[in-house]
């Protein structure tokens, strides 16, 4: 972990050595993922900001393979849970057992830790289990440890959870709530292959290579990257642009364009900024930065952004997604130059 007495010289050390393994993270991932870029530096922004991540795509795109090869070139534990009808709170969190001792036959309770104890954990297909028992994988994300019998168990650091959802099968499916979807940092869409990446997918998982994935980063190191990049400075004028877009998407606010109010129920609350002040410095660590831009919260802004916006049947008349809308703020809201910036903030 990081020390008291840390210098900003060490500081900026972190950053670079962030910088390096960035690029040395897409070197290993590449060797099993083809393509998907943007996807890969959305989850580690993600994971460096401590958020977790929604990821939206059709079968067939390799979403579990891209977490699993992830958490092999970062050193951290994997696990995967597949979300059904049945599958009941205990099945991610765990439960408590009677256990019998051999030689003295006395019995007791014993708490047997479920896949949640992971560092970095799947749930796949989480709009296919009923409410309670998203509400149990929420809570967990949300507190970073679990209740049982009245005790509580902390979740391993670094916690890391990625949920998938199908966009093209709704039957039988139990949507997330947007309360529910506002405690995830992200939402990323997991697009096609283009036709020279689907090319090379087909050559390189009908051959009989087995690439091995090395270790970029351990646990300690993330855990204290994690720490410097709260202390990223941000200047204030591009708190005030991260601003600027959130309140831009309620439309009861005096900022927002006309077609806000014209297609939006209701727009992004508190937590859109945080995190879009959070992906920033994310962003620019991973980039060699010492401070986040304006440039960095545009980039976030998509992802943070998509499922923190309601859209109304004015929109769906329209043809209107939310990220159509996000484009359109994006290029309406001038970007600050700094000029009316007063020093930084941490």
């Amino acid at each position: 972990m990081i020390a008291q007495d840390r210098t900003p010289r060490d500081d900026l050390d972190a950053v670079a050595r962030l910088r390096d393994a960035h690029a040395l993270l897409k070197e290993e991932l590449a060797k099993v993922i083809v393509g998907q870029e943007q996807v890969i530096d959305q989850l580690l922004v993600c994971l460096f900001a401590k958020g977790h991540c929604l990821l939206v795509g059709v079968p067939g795109l390799a979403k579990t393979l891209l977490i699993s090869s992830l958490a092999k070139a970062l050193g951290l534990q994997f696990k995967r849970i597949q979300f059904t009808p049945d599958l009941m709170p205990a099945d991610i969190t765990g439960t408590e057992i009677i256990q019998e001792d051999k030689v003295t036959r006395h019995r007791e309770l014993v708490f047997i830790r479920g896949p949640i104890f992971a560092n970095i954990v799947l749930a796949d297909e989480i709009n296919r289990t009923p409410p309670k028992t998203q509400a149990a994988l929420l809570e967990a994300m949300q507190e970073h440890h679990v209740t049982a019998a009245g005790t509580t168990y902390p979740l391993q650091e670094p916690f890391f959870v990625l949920a998938t959802q199908n966009p093209i099968e709704q039957e039988g499916t139990y949507p997330l709530p947007e309360a529910q979807l506002d405690r995830f940092m992200f939402n990323v869409f997991v697009d096609y292959p283009t036709p020279e990446e689907e090319l090379l997918i087909m050559k390189s998982t009908t051959s009989s290579q087995t690439p091995e994935l090395q270790v970029v980063l351990q646990g300690d190191e993330i855990l204290a990257l994690q720490d410097v990049l709260r202390r990223v400075p941000v200047a204030d004028h591009v708190f005030e642009y991260a601003l600027a877009l959130v309140t831009a998407t309620r439309p009861t606010s005096p900022t927002a364009p006309d077609y806000i109010r014209e297609w939006v129920t209701w727009g992004a609350g508190p937590r859109a900024s945080q995190y879009l002040i959070l992906g920033a410095k994310a962003r620019a660590m991973l980039n060699g930065s010492n401070c986040a831009t304006c440039d960095d919260v545009a980039w976030v802004a998509p992802p943070v952004l998509r499922h923190r916006i309601c859209t109304n049947y004015n929109a769906e008349a329209d043809g209107v997604t939310t990220d159509a809308i996000v484009n359109r703020l994006l290029e309406s809201i001038p970007k600050l130059d700094g000029g009316r910036a007063k020093g930084a903030r941490r």
